[in-house]
């Protein structure tokens, strides 16, 4: 009987089903091909292909090859690639290539819907597979330090997206609170401000408040000085090398933490630290992932992506500095309220967004 004829007969009695088998199969060879899919496009972010497509204008290989100083034969094996996932559109009749105006805002236009700055964080995370396998065995976790410029940088413009499109133009006006304090002048800080690009669009909104950024990242703090340098708001925006678990420096009207708390080594500490640190009548805004505590209510894909990143980074940095490695979904609603209740905040209430990755939280002291 050969293999085939036996997994036919099989699948009563538990035993291997061919059905299943090839159904699985094809699902796993979906699953390998997105991952070449996302990889080919972060060489075509890396490489400057989605800006040059960027008009919606018919190119031929030859042509953008051109206009990227690249070579040809790579290009238009590129193009294909692209062209057969649905990316771009290939015009048979001239062998030529467009990117449909609707996919620019996603892979060539920076803004809330751009994926090009993760595309580069996922590049640089590509170095650190070898690192977190290792992990896998000691269970020590993955350093900050060990992370590439890929990753920072493409955090940052990841993060910029929604900092200059949905931060000020529609998050801020659902705390009026928050609003008025930081219109009529506020002290603000921002906790794990990484390379602070909120701040700098925040000062730039709120002329009359001040702002410092908090961040364990030496490097994320250098670039940070510097973009408020270059944004001409370094006058108004400070940023400090600070492990806030040990104490902020000083109160504050306002403070922030976008996309960290999950992150952090010791979360309830963090929590703690910025309850002390806010003024009595003051508003701690934290955005975090948009998940459960319950596993079954975070499958698909992206609860997996979620729990990928986890392992990837999130709860791997944690760890590496014996931390309590919560992971990306670690802070979900149910154990944020609580773990905010037990840090002595009086109110934790969810701003109304349409976010699949994010939730945002007004807490009062």
């Amino acid at each position: 009987m050969s293999s085939a004829e036996t997994f036919a007969q099989a699948g009563a009695d538990g035993s291997p089903d061919m059905a299943a088998i090839e159904a699985f199969a094809g699902r796993v060879t979906v699953d390998t091909a997105t991952w070449v899919i996302t990889t080919m496009s972060m060489i075509g972010d890396r490489l400057g292909f989605w800006q040059a497509l960027s008009d919606s204008r018919p190119v031929t290989s030859a042509d953008l090859a051109s206009r990227t100083n690249t070579n040809e034969r790579y290009v238009r094996e590129w193009l294909s690639c692209m062209a057969a996932h649905g990316y771009l559109v290939f015009d048979s009749n001239n062998e030529s290539f467009k990117l449909p105006a609707d996919h620019v805002p996603v892979l060539a236009e920076e803004g809330p819907f751009y994926f090009g700055g993760f595309h580069q964080a996922l590049f640089g995370l590509s170095s650190m597979l070898n690192p977190v396998a290792d992990a896998f065995r000691h269970g020590r976790g993955v350093p900050l330090a060990s992370y590439n410029e890929d990753w920072w940088r493409g955090l940052e413009r990841f993060s910029n997206g929604w900092a200059e499109h949905l931060l000020v133009q529609f998050w801020l006006p659902a705390m009026p609170g928050v609003h008025a304090k930081l219109d009529a002048g506020a002290d603000v800080a921002d906790v794990g401000c990484g390379r602070g690009g909120a701040l700098v669009t925040l000062a730039k909104s709120y002329p009359a408040s001040r702002f410092v950024g908090y961040d364990i990242h030496v490097e994320s703090i250098e670039a940070a000085r510097a973009n408020a340098q270059a944004a001409g708001l370094a006058d108004r925006v400070h940023f400090e090398l600070c492990d806030v678990t040990d104490g902020l420096p000083e109160d504050f009207d306002v403070i922030t933490a976008f996309d960290v708390i999950h992150d952090t080594a010791n979360p309830q500490g963090v929590l703690e630290a910025i309850r002390a640190a806010l003024r009595p009548d003051g508003r701690f805004v934290c955005l975090d992932i948009n998940a459960s505590h319950r596993l079954s209510e975070n499958t698909g894909p992206l609860g997996a992506y979620f729990y990928g990143m986890s392992v990837l980074y999130c709860m791997s940095t944690s760890l590496a500095s014996h931390g309590a490695g919560l992971g990306t979904c670690g802070f979900n609603e149910h154990t944020a309220r609580q773990m905010c209740a037990d840090a002595g905040f009086s109110l934790v209430r969810r701003v109304e967004m349409e976010n699949p990755f994010n939730i945002l939280y007004e807490i009062s002291r």
